[in-house]
């Protein structure tokens, strides 16, 4: 049986992990002062965001749809054409809830399982716990499939995601730091792997959701999702190190720690980036105006980013003239 200590995150912290914290209590302090000024233009980054968070979040898992096809289903309500599509209206219905409510969800096996039921799973019933032994495998370029984790064992998967509920419930009144302990639950989570299908999705909606709680909510400006899909060798490697020895008590939640902190200062950089003052103005959200203007949605800080170029060739050509 795991035990779920927490102890490590008490003692001596790396000065990588130290430092990084540090940054991201630097920029939210930047980024809360920015906020009361910007409202109208954080309401247009959060539209975007929760597309990006849609379409990446399943992506991740190999369920991929056309971006116009993600919009009408997330924006408009429009009725899923197939299993890919059915799956996205779910986790689309289940960022909802988190975004609108997150205050009033507890971190509970009974919430838990709810939003596991509203990403509608096609091949797995959704909404209750694993009732078959699961392993996670990565297959090789040769097409060979090798064991890369086991699970808790289905007959205990109930026990171990109450006694990480109770955990949680402690870290949170108990003084623990937030930045240290949401990752080192998100791992537990992944560790237990409680769901035949639908982990990993379940995990990003749970970080949302605990980052949310204790006022940390950049990920509803800038998709967290987007930046694992960007980066999923350290995501999964930072998986693999901290979950060695995990089921037997001789692991350290400091590697995954350290790839969700670099994470989520990326994002806190992305949405400080969408506000560079440059001549007196600000050209991301100028960039963005012009683009809601225009017509087209789905917007992704890509676009963003190549129409701020776009519009800077434009100036220096004219300038030239």
């Amino acid at each position: 049986m795991h035990r779920f200590d927490y102890s490590e995150i008490l003692g001596d912290i790396p000065p990588d992990i130290a430092r990084l914290m540090i940054d991201i209590k630097e920029i939210r302090s930047r980024e809360d002062a920015r906020r009361a000024n910007c409202r109208q233009d954080y309401g247009r980054l959060e539209c975007i965001a929760r597309l990006a968070s849609v379409k990446y979040s399943n992506e991740i898992e190999g369920i991929i749809a056309p971006d116009d096809r993600i919009e009408k289903i997330v924006e408009h309500g429009e009725y899923p054409w197939n299993d890919s599509e059915q799956e996205i209206a779910g986790y689309s219905e289940a960022l909802d809830l988190i975004n609108t409510n997150a205050n009033g969800l507890k971190f509970e096996c009974g919430m838990i399982l709810h939003l596991h039921s509203l990403l509608d799973l096609t091949d797995y019933g959704g909404g209750s716990f694993k009732d078959v032994d699961n392993v996670i495998v990565s297959i090789d370029r040769f097409g060979r499939r090798h064991i890369v984790f086991e699970p808790v064992p289905a007959e205990e998967t109930e026990y171990h995601m109450e006694q990480l509920c109770q955990a949680y419930a402690e870290l949170s009144t108990q003084g623990y730091e937030p930045l240290l302990y949401i990752p080192c639950v998100i791992l537990d989570f992944l560790c237990i792997h409680p769901f035949i299908d639908g982990n990993g999705r379940t995990s990003r909606l749970l970080t949302m959701l605990l980052l949310y709680r204790e006022g940390i909510d950049v990920c509803r400006y800038v998709s967290m999702d987007e930046h694992i899909s960007l980066t999923k060798p350290g995501y999964y490697g930072s998986l693999r190190e901290s979950s060695e020895g995990w089921i037997d008590n001789r692991w350290t939640y400091f590697p995954f720690i350290r790839y969700f902190l670099r994470t989520l200062l990326e994002c806190y950089r992305d949405l400080e980036s969408r506000f560079p003052l440059a001549d007196g103005k600000d050209e991301a959200i100028e960039a963005l105006h012009r683009m809601s203007d225009s017509g087209p949605s789905g917007i992704t800080l890509e676009d963003i980013d190549e129409e701020i170029r776009d519009h800077r060739k434009g100036k220096e050509g004219k300038s030239t003239r």
